[in-house]
């Protein structure tokens, strides 16, 4: 019976060697791994319709972040990137560190979008003059440079500094520049651990080379739902998150009707943060035909040169601080 089996496969495979040879070429080709992604224009994300606010005032317009296309590459879309100038090829130490995992990286990164959205909340309500309170504030460990002289771990959540309890990140900052050699009570899985941390020399600064993520609980006024999907993460949405919000918040329409996009990271003072991406971003935003695009100070000129080179029709605005954007939209309505 096994050797009727057996004459029966290689009849088969005798009969189609040449389909199974480019089977098996194809996916080589498609499945051999490269130490690149490709970054490209991605598209728009109406973040007024990830919201569900507590008797909001109603949006004629929409405001949205752009987001880029982020890809493992292969043989293909690696040649195709090549000839093609909106697609931009990464190395892939760039996306995932040499010492952290895919899954380290996916866990940092949904920390971060955590962050923004409660920083978000918690400036739209400052700008709208409206009440909030905010407990179980945690500050966690979300990266490591490889460079850093420390047994701390990406997810400890530090509790002490030099025996210090420490309450937000800014108290952490304040207790580490005191000293070289620092201590940290930290948590673990629901573990207590002791572990040091010396500062190290990193781009010519004394540093013990951590990535720190403060995640709280922002009780309001008014009942927020924030809803992004699983597959959607990282800060970089915090600033249009900020804005929307406080368009619901407030009796003044600012979109006047208008698509209007922007992007950036929040912190609790309102402070428009640095991404990255923008040229992608910005081509994602005039493929959808936006009116205007927020961007922050800090990727501003590079905003601007791409807008120039590609000759692209869209209005760009610079912004610091989410004043600077509703400040604008109030002159224009």
């Amino acid at each position: 019976m096994f050797n009727k089996i057996y004459d029966y496969v290689k009849k088969i495979i005798k009969q189609n060697y040449i389909y199974l040879l480019i089977l098996f070429i194809s996916f080589f080709i498609l499945t051999f791994p490269l130490p690149y992604y490709i970054d490209a224009p991605g598209g728009l994300i109406n973040v007024s319709e990830r919201l569900d606010v507590e008797d909001g005032y109603p949006i004629n317009g929409s405001l949205n972040l752009a987001y880029i296309s982020e890809f493992k590459a292969n043989i293909p879309t690696l040649i195709y990137a090549l000839f093609n100038k909106d697609w931009e090829i990464i190395k892939q130490e760039e996306v995932v560190a040499n010492n952290e995992t895919i899954e380290e990286n996916d866990y940092r990164n949904h920390l971060l979008l955590e962050e923004a959205n409660q920083n978000a909340i918690m400036v739209a309500f400052d700008k709208a003059d409206l009440d909030y309170e905010i407990s179980n504030r945690k500050i966690n460990i979300i990266y490591i440079y490889e460079q850093s002289d420390t047994d701390l771990k990406i997810g400890d959540q530090i509790i002490e500094v030099n025996g210090v309890k420490v309450n937000n990140k800014e108290e952490v900052l304040n207790e580490v520049n005191k000293s070289d050699n620092i201590k940290f009570k930290v948590l673990n899985e629901g573990i207590v651990y002791e572990r040091y941390a010396n500062k190290v020399l990193i781009n010519d600064e004394k540093l013990i080379g951590i990535m720190l993520c403060e995640t709280k609980e922002v009780t309001s006024s008014k009942n927020i739902e924030i809803n992004f999907k699983k597959s959607e993460s990282g800060p970089s949405g915090g600033f249009m998150m900020s804005l929307a919000i406080y368009d619901y918040l407030t009796r003044e329409d600012l979109t006047n009707g208008l698509k209007i996009v922007g992007t950036g990271t929040i912190d609790e003072l309102g402070n428009v943060g640095v991404i990255g991406g923008i040229k992608h971003k910005i081509k994602a935003a005039v493929k959808e035909k936006a009116d205007i695009f927020f961007v922050p100070t800090e990727n501003y000129e590079e905003a601007k040169l791409t807008v120039l080179e590609e000759n692209l029709n869209i209005e760009l605005v610079e912004v610091k601080h989410i004043d600077d954007a509703i400040n604008y939209l109030k002159s224009i309505n």
